[in-house]
């Protein structure tokens, strides 16, 4: 087996999950695979560093004499806000050396002020992906899935889909029965697809200020097979349609239609991972109507049909 090495950068200010959680997994796949992975950390100049929540890490070297790696990940954390400038100039440097480059929620701020995410589809946490996109707009910034692979480059959302990230990267490395058993050993599970979204569409959208807006969006989730046209809600909330739609958007920050369409969506996902219910009875629960329509929709947001996604990420209580 084919050693690769991954180099995890560090600097003052990092996140310690974004490093410490895709190096258990890598670290993983060495203890269940052989010697999978070569893994090395490195700050600018060796010294150790103090994460955002006062852990202090000891790197094994200094950035300056590190080998270009199979796989060099980048962390997020609150030192990225303001990017030192010799750590982004070694990014430009030498990053483009790595065959695989990574980043960590908002390690992302750093490859991009390297220049390194111009022209490519990315992600990261969704707190700072305006920021992403407005100070970089040669940057193409996707805030829904939770990991974006775009050929050599992955950036990942916030803290824990990093383990996300890097499960898959060992998928794709060695297999899916390396990747699982990494996952039952971390407990953890090997489900999430990176198109998955960052949070549930109740934490997509805001809560709305009065209160009859926010009976209809509890209404809209407790009920996603009833009738959730805008006139059916705007009855419910007692308003005009053309009035409920424009407050709706206005409050939560969704339109109607949008924001029941991911509701539905969850709960379908829901269903086909934890039960056994069939297809047909799923979309007729989740308000599709038919089957077809469910797969349609399934196709448009996640790129794959019910019957596969339930395939892939069927819990064992359902299998079961």
């Amino acid at each position: 087996m084919t050693q690769r090495s991954v180099l995890v950068v560090l600097f003052d200010g990092v996140q310690s999950l974004d490093v410490t959680g895709p190096l258990e997994v890598f670290a993983g796949a060495s203890h269940f695979a052989g010697a999978a992975y070569g893994l090395r950390t490195a700050s600018l100049d060796g010294a150790p560093v103090r994460t955002s929540s006062g852990l202090t890490l000891v790197p094994d070297g200094s950035l300056a004499d590190a080998d270009p790696p199979h796989t060099l990940l980048v962390p997020g954390g609150e030192g990225t806000r303001v990017p030192d400038p010799a750590l982004v100039d070694w990014l430009r440097g030498h990053a483009p050396r790595a065959e695989r480059l990574v980043s960590v929620c908002t390690g992302a701020l750093l490859l991009a002020a390297a220049g390194l995410l111009d022209g490519h589809r990315v992600t990261t946490h969704w707190t700072v992906c305006d920021h992403l996109a407005r100070s970089y707009p040669a940057v193409e910034v996707d805030p829904d899935p939770i990991f974006v692979r775009d050929g050599r480059l992955a950036t990942s959302a916030g803290v824990t889909a990093g383990i996300d990230l890097a499960l898959a990267l060992v998928e794709e490395d060695h297999g899916r029965d390396i990747a699982l058993t990494i996952a039952r050993h971390l407990v953890v599970f090997l489900r999430r697809p990176g198109n998955q979204a960052q949070f549930s569409a109740q934490l997509t959208a805001q809560t709305a200020r009065r209160e009859p807006l926010r009976a209809v969006q509890h209404w809209i989730t407790e009920h996603p097979g009833e009738d959730l046209t805008v006139e059916a809600l705007a009855d419910r909330a007692r308003l005009s349609p053309r009035h409920f739609a424009r407050a709706f958007q206005a409050e939560t920050g969704l339109t109607p239609g949008r924001y029941v369409d991911r509701v539905r969506l969850e709960h379908a996902r829901r269903l086909l991972e934890d039960t056994t219910d069939g297809v047909f009875g799923i979309s007729r629960a989740c308000g599709y109507g038919t089957p077809e329509a469910m797969r349609r929709a399934f196709i448009k947001a996640l790129g794959t049909a019910p019957a596969e996604y339930r395939r892939r990420f069927r819990t064992q209580r359902a299998a079961h």
